[in-house]
């Protein structure tokens, strides 16, 4: 399944960025539909260069067997299932988890908490080496990379982009608006366009355009 690209507005060079980058894909193993979805678009936000491929049992995922995955995203029920199949691939897993539940030796990700929450703790895997890449690491594409990341960051203006770091941060309008000296309207009128510039239906898609861009660490939001 192809992934809907989020930065609209640079809709050419992420085209370009495609055929100039080799494919990256991630699996999506669970039966339940809802949380394989709601998964997918996070990535997909993520990832925008990536493919999300959702199986909703094993034997789905083994009839893509020539296919080449960086990372399965797994339902726990189906991992201890197949243990043995999961410990014996060399794919790196994260086994989807419901609460703060542990498993030991195999990372894992807690899919029941809101969306701005899961989009912390899948930047945070990130950030430790444990979760997916959300940039090429192939020195052939780092030019017009660069140039993505540079264009997308030009999205907001300065201001716009020191409003969404507070809102990364988890500053409320009020308090935003006291720390930059501004009225409570024109804090609104700033997050009202980051939200249209960045097509963003939440503070979640926020927080990944601001670490995805350098805007802000994962370890302050």
């Amino acid at each position: 399944m192809k992934i809907t690209v989020c930065f609209t507005g640079v809709g050419q060079t992420v085209s370009f960025l495609k055929r100039m980058m080799p494919q990256v894909r991630f699996a999506i193993i669970d039966d339940n539909m809802l949380t394989c979805l709601g998964l997918q678009q996070l990535l997909a936000e993520m990832l925008p260069m990536a493919e999300i491929v959702v199986c909703g049992s094993i034997e789905e995922l083994e009839q893509q067997a020539n296919s080449h995955f960086l990372h399965y995203f797994v339902a726990s029920r189906l991992y201890f299932e197949h243990a043995q199949f999961f410990r014996n691939n060399k794919v790196r897993c994260i086994v989807l988890v419901n609460g703060d539940m542990q498993i030991n030796g195999v990372y894992t990700l807690n899919v029941c908490q809101d969306e701005q929450s899961l989009v912390r703790s899948i930047l945070a895997l990130h950030s430790k080496g444990k979760g997916p890449a959300l940039h090429s690491q192939s020195s052939a594409v780092q030019h017009p990379v660069s140039s993505f990341r540079h264009e997308t960051a030009e999205l907001l203006s300065p201001r716009e982009i020191e409003v969404a770091v507070h809102l990364c941060k988890g500053l409320i309008n009020k308090e935003i608006a006291d720390s930059l000296n501004v009225s409570l309207t024109t804090i609104i009128t700033h997050r009202k366009n980051i939200m249209e510039k960045l097509h963003a239906r939440s503070v979640a898609d926020i927080i990944i355009y601001c670490v995805v861009n350098g805007l802000v660490d994962v370890g302050d939001v």
